[in-house]
């Protein structure tokens, strides 16, 4: 099969495992892929990922919400963006971190960490399972994705760099948070393996990290000056907190 002529864009990979593609395009595509094991690999990694999650979470996503948590649709505004049923008094967690982590603050409240690690859980599932839009701004402007959020945030935000733990940047956007706008960055593996990082301010400090889990996804959260962190992913407390430990190294460094 020869090249085609016209070389393919990323658009147009993931517009192919979407299903998505002109029929016209589909066997240059194909074609492309042949010659190119990079973007191959690629393509079966985002197909073998978006199967996984789709398989685990779609059941969930069209479940009536539970009458019990009524009363807390009634008192706490809902996110549009809220994914499932997921609800704060379901988290598992447990007092996390390691040397050079403990709290040198007050320790979190139970509803700062509870709306925090929701809130960051919430949008890991709904955008990790996204292979064509899963950010509003590209990995390739970092520099751009970081003004911008920055500027929208009020605070410094800054994309780590977490090629150590094999993550790449895909990009980021910006969300609702719990008190005001936060900032939403999201790292891939090759295999596909997706890490996000959620930050808004918070009103609390603790350098001290805090486990969650849920439905197949963990988070650890912490906050320092002013600014409440969780990054999300795999329920492997030991790969989590590699990718964590990471995140935070940068930051404090970066804070002075």
């Amino acid at each position: 099969m020869t090249e085609p002529k016209i070389p393919v864009t990323e658009d147009e990979l993931h517009a192919y495992v979407d299903n998505e593609l002109p029929a016209e395009r589909k066997g240059d595509v194909e074609a492309w892929l042949e010659t190119h094991p990079e973007d191959a690999e690629r393509v079966h990694s985002w197909r073998a990922m978006a199967e996984a999650l789709h398989a685990r979470y779609d059941s969930v996503a069209n479940e009536p919400v539970p009458k019990r948590l009524e009363l807390e649709r009634l008192v706490r505004p809902p996110r549009k963006w809220v994914y499932g049923t997921i609800a704060a008094s379901l988290f598992a967690f447990v007092a996390g971190g390691g040397a050079g982590w403990m709290a040198h603050g007050a320790a979190a409240t139970p509803s700062v960490f509870q709306a925090f690690t929701g809130d960051a859980l919430d949008a890991h599932r709904l955008y990790a399972v996204e292979v064509r839009h899963p950010v509003e701004v590209p990995g390739s402007e970092r520099d751009h994705l970081q003004a911008w959020l920055t500027k929208r945030c009020g605070w410094a935000v800054r994309a780590p760099e977490l090629t150590a733990t094999g993550l790449k940047l895909v990009g980021g956007r910006l969300l609702p948070g719990p008190s005001g706008p936060a900032s939403f960055l999201m790292y891939e593996s090759a295999s596909g393996e997706r890490f996000t990082i959620y930050t808004a301010k918070a009103n609390t400090e603790t350098t001290q990290m805090r486990y969650a889990a849920q439905d197949g996804q963990g988070a650890l959260f912490w906050a320092d000056r002013g600014v409440g962190y969780v990054v999300s992913g795999s329920t492997d407390r030991e790969r989590l907190t590699q990718v964590a430990k990471l995140v935070y190294d940068q930051a404090e460094k970066a804070g002075g």
